[in-house]
């Protein structure tokens, strides 16, 4: 299994137990760059600890304030929202470059729900 794998199957199992996803905005709005897969993808993490690191290590995310979001919130307005907008979801994005592991948000939706009722 390789890191990216490794950090998203971490997400699963981590937002599973918090019923909390974490992510990033600043002034402009929540960042969503192009991704490793050719689409843009707006990056989640699975604890604040981990959004903490890429804000600190990060240039490109210097000066972004934390933001956590309720499970619940996730699946009624974010999910059909990156559906909408044509946008993947990055999963715990790490490295000095915050790359990582980029779903579709109907998988995203199917992998939590499974996550949250095993």
């Amino acid at each position: 299994m390789g890191i990216s794998s490794a950090h998203a199957t971490a997400f699963y199992s981590e937002v599973a137990a918090s019923k909390v996803i974490w992510t990033i905005r600043d002034a402009a709005g929540f960042p969503a760059p192009k991704s490793t897969s050719s689409g843009r993808a707006i990056p989640f993490w699975s604890s604040e600890s981990r959004a903490t690191l890429v804000v600190k290590n990060v240039s490109a995310y210097f000066g972004f304030k934390i933001v956590a979001i309720s499970l619940d919130e996730f699946f009624a307005r974010w999910i059909p929202g990156l559906e909408n907008d044509g946008l993947l979801a990055g999963l715990n994005w790490s490295g000095e470059r915050a790359t990582g592991y980029d779903v579709l948000p109907g998988d995203l939706s199917r992998n939590l729900e499974a996550a949250c009722h095993r």
